[in-house]
């Protein structure tokens, strides 16, 4: 039986879909190194007209096998943390995402060909820690810890401290999160919180808990006199009346 209590729930697809996005960039790449050709026009390419296909394949490209090992554990890990926390969001923020970081990178980027999944990989930090953060919610709050622990490094990066790293895709991939978090609203199903769990719960008033003594034995429901004399009248009322035949015997004369 499916425990609908639990609002977070694993499934084949919570894995499969990351997996397949990760594959399919590093299918690309290989199909570059096998046949000798190189995909870098195709990025985003700041305010010109052909640079706006870059929005769409510029995550799927990469320039080299470091720079796509980079970028591939944090998009497979960040992805299925989005699929398993916010199912309901997952492909609207990830698509989404990805066409709006690829656009503000457009507006703000340098005269270059930026290239990678490195502006989604930040999107998907920034929409699962402030998300995480929002949500007052300890297993999302935990999440968001999980994130800061692991790639809260990732943040010096969306400055101009290393040439030849589009810090542009970065920052922009870092306001999309940020504002995703507001905007995509659904409310999370939290667990049954059971009467036990609540701030109010009484053990003094607790039927169940006064079938034990305080050594924890069990000692079942105290038997009350109002209820045996009730059960006594009902029994009575509902009893069918006893017949009585008797047999006379009379001698023939």
């Amino acid at each position: 039986m499916k425990n609908t209590d639990n609002p977070f729930t694993f499934t084949p697809a919570t894995i499969g879909y990351p997996i397949l996005f990760v594959l399919i960039i590093w299918l690309v790449y290989w199909f570059e190194i096998r046949f000798h050709v190189i995909f870098n026009e195709y990025g985003v390419y700041p305010r010109t007209v052909e640079g706006l296909r870059g929005i769409l394949f510029s995550p799927f490209i990469h320039g080299s096998l470091k720079h796509l090992f980079n970028n591939s554990i944090p998009l497979l890990v960040l992805s299925t943390a989005l699929f398993y926390f916010y199912r309901k969001d997952s492909w609207r923020v990830l698509f989404y995402g990805l066409l709006l970081t690829g656009l503000f990178t457009w507006i703000i980027g340098r005269p270059a060909n930026h290239i990678g999944a490195s502006g989604v990989v930040y999107m998907l930090v920034s929409f699962l820690f402030f998300k995480g953060v929002f949500s007052s919610y300890y297993r999302l709050i935990a999440l968001s810890l999980i994130i800061v622990f692991l790639y809260g490094g990732l943040l010096w990066y969306v400055f101009p401290i290393e040439k030849g790293v589009s810090w542009e895709g970065h920052l922009s991939g870092l306001f999309v999160g940020f504002l995703f978090s507001f905007l995509f609203k659904s409310k999370i199903k939290k667990p049954k919180i059971y009467k036990w769990e609540q701030d109010d719960y009484s053990e003094e008033d607790d039927e169940f808990m006064k079938q034990f003594d305080e050594h924890g034995n069990f000692v079942g429901r105290p038997i009350e006199e109002d209820s045996i004399e009730a059960d006594e009248n009902k029994e009575k009322k509902h009893s069918k009346p006893k017949i009585t035949i008797r047999y006379t015997f009379k001698k023939k004369e």
